[in-house]
């Protein structure tokens, strides 16, 4: 991509970064009303079929998903014009999520500033190793990466792991606002929980609220990890980096059906996103359809997508990602390489 083409890019954007406050009012009453509402029901069919209850569940976790959008919009005060109000309704999603408002922004804003930057990896990625990394790496650091890039682990006990421990400590260094920040969500969500609990018991709570719970962690693990983990994705070490190309390249167009598309809140437009973290995610869509330079962006389907889970490393040399077994491949033809160039005495 051409310097003009990325500086036009860039400034084709602008319009697309002007907050529509009643859209994003009602963004919160056809989202959070809606969830409270699935939530009840899901606890009201407790007393007919538990089937039934882990139905309004799924749906109440795809609903969640979307509450997380709006969390996720507020930390780039794209939500509200205001910051005071961004930062206030962000810390209530927050609580609805179990993230704490400043500490992820924080995190969030290192991922957007470095992503797709292989050397400057760590910290609001998901942990991705190249083949001369892991090749590298001892036996105990291998095996912990095999078991963080197993699906299981990954879908199924990353959002426990994070959103439900991690999110709950500072980070070495943070301020003290941000800190405070993070007390408040635990001291919220803490009352939140114990209040559920004495009104219907910690049973029917974690009936209701356990499979909603896991089910939306893995749906946004999910959609992070297919968003940065497809084919002809790009890295580059920081010498050759370029924020454009790491935007429209290395971020996905996740094209999925319109319901899935409404309900995680626009963000398979991740391309978009990354190129103006300022656009709304209700202008996502239309950015990137009117757009003629982000028409040709890599698209992932819901079929393709699925092929992404098989993806274990990145190939500097290929410039894709493999699989552990095409790594050992890899190693052998360079092992054989290098004894068939040893001259014979």
């Amino acid at each position: 991509m051409g310097i003009q083409n990325a500086k036009s890019l860039r400034k084709q954007m602008t319009p697309y970064e002007k907050v529509n406050t009643k859209s994003s009012v009602w963004q919160l009453v056809n989202t959070i009303g809606p969830f409270l509402l699935t939530w009840v029901l899901a606890y009201q069919s407790l007393s007919v079929s538990y089937a039934l209850t882990l139905l309004f569940a799924v749906i109440g976790a795809f609903l969640l998903t979307r509450v997380f959008i709006i969390f996720h919009d507020c930390c780039h005060y794209s939500f509200f014009k205001n910051r005071k109000a961004n930062k206030i309704i962000g810390t209530i999603t927050g609580i609805l999520t179990f993230f704490p408002y400043d500490q992820w922004q924080h995190s969030h804003s290192v991922h957007h500033a470095t992503s797709s930057n292989l050397d400057k990896r760590g910290t609001g990625d998901i942990w991705m190793m190249t083949v001369e990394e892991y090749d590298a790496a001892s036996f105990w650091t291998k095996v912990a990466y095999r078991l963080y890039r197993n699906p299981f682990v990954m879908f199924g006990l990353g959002p426990i792991y994070v959103f439900l421990i991690t999110n709950r400590f500072n980070r070495k260094g943070a301020r003290w606002k941000e800190r405070v920040n993070t007390y408040v969500t635990n001291a919220a969500l803490a009352g939140i929980i114990f209040l559920l609990c004495s009104l219907i018991g910690w049973e029917a709570f974690l009936l209701v609220h356990g499979p909603i719970f896991l089910v939306a962690g893995a749906v946004g693990i999910w959609l992070f990890y297919v968003q940065h983990t497809f084919e002809d994705s790009y890295f580059e070490e920081d010498e050759h980096w370029d924020f454009v190309k790491a935007a429209v390249e290395g971020s996905s167009y996740y094209q999925l059906p319109k319901p899935l598309q409404w309900l995680t809140g626009n963000i398979g437009f991740h391309h978009v996103h990354h190129l103006s973290p300022r656009v709304p995610n209700y202008r996502l869509a239309d950015a990137h359809k009117h757009t003629e330079l982000l028409r040709n962006v890599p698209t992932v389907t819901l079929a393709t997508s699925l092929t992404s889970l098989k993806f274990r490393l990145w190939d500097e040399k290929s410039d894709t990602f493999v699989t552990f077994k095409e790594a050992r491949a890899l190693r052998k033809s360079k092992q054989k390489r290098v004894y068939s160039s040893v001259p014979i005495k």
